[in-house]
């Protein structure tokens, strides 16, 4: 099992189809952790010249050395070694397989966004379709509520009762562009969280929140009787703060800024906040802006998220576009040649889109799970599931049999 973009957590030691997989395989379980994240520390701070040493093709040189480590103090070296993952661990199990095939006999890349883009306007676009699944008229009202706050933020004397309805930290203060699109992306975020991982089962892992779905966020988008859109958006974004007991919603761009700069590990974006953007600007973009018009949201352009590049890490957009193109040169996005990799993919999950969600060949095949979020197969099973999901995640376990034979 392959670390990813935060601290490597133990629960999936425990829980998750993995386990049942290698149960049923008679298989060894192994969990390594992604440098630079959770307490895998290289260097002795997150300064950007340090952070070169951060990239996925050196998290798979790691996996390589590790495999190769291990084969050969625990004798495993005639083996078969699979790799799994979700999300960004997904393509690295994809791409493990590709560039060391070797050393891996097969992969499950779950949820995995193969194909690096600098702006990623459609993740909003099957935010809005997720919610749409729920009931049609939700996304429409998300929209409305949303271009009434844009339009009431550009009269300030609204200020003091956006701050009071949104309980911020501090009172409103937008005096660029880039403060009113950080105060919108959070607010955003809200229904960008809760349609990502809709319905996995993640309690697990520690998470809070797994009540919130699609449906709940929609039920309350729906309610008349508590105003207007805007008055209903209002109340998602109470609803978000009491499931997370926040005690007021930190909207501030220069908080955001001070963080995301501080190097050291005890920093608040040390868990993984600051090497995540870091690696977005210089290998994957996939910046989830507002720039399509069949999408719910406004005011998070990507000229923003790019931005941020230069402010954190002195990258400037060029940089990122240039960077970006060598991670699909060097990886192939979508072209992916190579076998016995499975990559499964859920229809909510917005980074599906990204993914592989047809068969590129009978040894690269693709598991598309209608109604079912990001990682959903990852999960461990349990009565409610979508009877797809169940049969998604026998389905890969056939291939890894079929394969192990291989």
């Amino acid at each position: 099992m392959i670390g990813g973009e935060g601290p490597a957590n133990p629960a999936w030691m425990q829980y998750g189809t993995w386990l049942t997989y290698a149960e049923k395989l008679g298989a060894l379980c192994l969990l390594l952790e992604h440098r630079f994240y959770g307490k895998s520390h290289p260097t002795t701070d997150l300064s950007t010249e340090n952070l070169h040493f951060l990239s996925s093709r050196q998290a798979l040189a790691d996996l390589a050395h590790f495999r190769t480590v291990m084969a050969e103090t625990r004798g495993l070296t005639n083996r078969k070694w699979v790799a799994f993952g979700g999300s960004y661990p997904g393509s690295l199990a994809a791409w493990f397989r590709l560039k060391y095939p070797h050393l891996v006999h097969a992969s499950v890349a779950t949820s995995a966004p193969v194909h690096a883009t600098v702006n990623f306007p459609e993740y909003l676009e099957v935010v809005w379709r997720s919610l749409a699944s729920e009931n049609a008229e939700c996304p429409v009202l998300v929209k409305k509520a949303s271009d009434i706050l844009v339009e009431r933020l550009k009269d300030p004397k609204t200020y003091d009762n956006i701050t009071k309805d949104f309980n911020l930290c501090s009172k409103l203060q937008i005096q660029t562009e880039m403060d009113s699109a950080y105060f919108l992306e959070t607010l955003a975020g809200s229904f960008m969280d809760v349609v990502q991982y809709n319905e996995d089962n993640r309690g697990f892992e520690g998470v809070m929140g797994t009540n919130i779905t699609i449906k709940v966020l929609c039920s309350v988008m729906g309610d008349a009787s508590l105003g207007d859109p805007y008055a209903r958006y209002v109340a998602v974004a109470r609803l978000m703060m009491d499931t997370f007991s926040t005690k007021c919603l930190d909207t501030s761009f220069s908080t955001y800024i001070r963080d995301m700069t501080n190097t050291s590990w005890d920093g608040p974006a040390a868990g993984g906040g600051r090497q995540w953007v870091y690696q977005t600007c210089s290998e994957f973009g996939f910046y989830q802006s507002t720039d399509s018009p069949n999408q719910p949201f406004t005011g998070f352009p990507l000229a923003y998220q790019v931005k941020q590049c230069a402010d954190f890490y002195n990258i400037s957009a060029e940089q990122v576009a240039e960077a970006v193109a060598q991670t699909n040169e060097y990886y192939g996005g979508y072209d992916i040649r190579s076998s016995r990799i499975v990559f499964p993919n859920g229809s909510i999950d917005p980074w599906h889109a990204l993914g592989i969600t047809q068969d590129i060949a009978p040894d690269l095949p693709a598991v598309f799970i209608k109604g079912t979020a990001h990682c959903a197969n990852m999960y461990p099973a349990r009565g409610e599931d979508l009877p797809q999901l169940s049969l998604a995640r026998d389905h890969i376990y056939v291939l890894l049999q079929q394969w192990m034979k291989q």
